[in-house]
């Protein structure tokens, strides 16, 4: 089973990526807040990997947190669901949202994720419900306040940027960018450097 893999970035597409190591070109499904995360092709990547495999195929879905590949690995323990329709489903909402989604049951949200309906949006709640992990636990390490500021900010701007009417991936990767070029980071400034990142594609 291959659990992870690093490599020159040989090819980019969304939910798709090929990753070369050593020669070998590795054909890697991944959701889009994963493709917007990764560098630029011909720059090196590290993703996670789980290996799905079936009488007549192996599949690679690569994930840049751990968080998301758990997230995936719950998801496709559900009856009813694929790892096609879970990597939907970690296209259409952030990872830590689905969990907060499921925990409190909220259909509505669920349901307004593409390819998700009202069953299978009640499947996961009754299957998942106490089987997540705790959202964002994995990725967040013990938090300063300096930290809490940080993310309080971060999400600020993205809430800002979603609003406008941006996806939540693009948005994300634009405010990350922004935070690390402005060097005194306000609401203010950082908004204005996440649009130009923005404007700049």
């Amino acid at each position: 089973m291959i659990a992870s893999l690093r490599g020159r970035l040989a090819g980019k597409q969304p939910n798709r990526l090929v990753v070369d190591v050593n020669g070998v070109g590795y054909e890697v499904f991944v959701p889009l807040s994963t493709f917007y995360r990764v560098a630029d092709v011909g720059l090196e990547v590290s993703l996670l990997v789980h290996t799905h495999v079936r009488e007549d195929s192996l599949a690679l879905y690569g994930f840049g947190t751990s968080f998301e590949q758990q997230v995936f690995e719950r998801l496709i323990g559900v009856s009813g669901i694929g790892p096609r329709l879970a990597l939907a489903v970690l296209s259409g909402i952030e990872a830590g949202d689905f969990v907060r989604s499921v925990q409190t049951g909220d259909l509505a949200r669920l349901t307004a994720i593409p390819g998700v309906g009202k069953k299978t949006a009640e499947r996961m709640v009754l299957e998942l419900k106490d089987r997540l992990p705790l959202a964002g636990a994995a990725e967040s390490p013990a938090g300063t306040e300096a930290s809490a500021a940080g993310d309080a900010l971060r999400r600020d701007l993205l809430s800002a940027l979603l609003n406008l009417g941006y996806h939540r991936p693009l948005a994300e990767k634009a405010v990350d960018a922004a935070l690390k070029r402005v060097e005194t980071p306000t609401f203010e400034t950082v908004l204005k450097q996440a649009l130009r990142e923005l404007m700049r594609g």
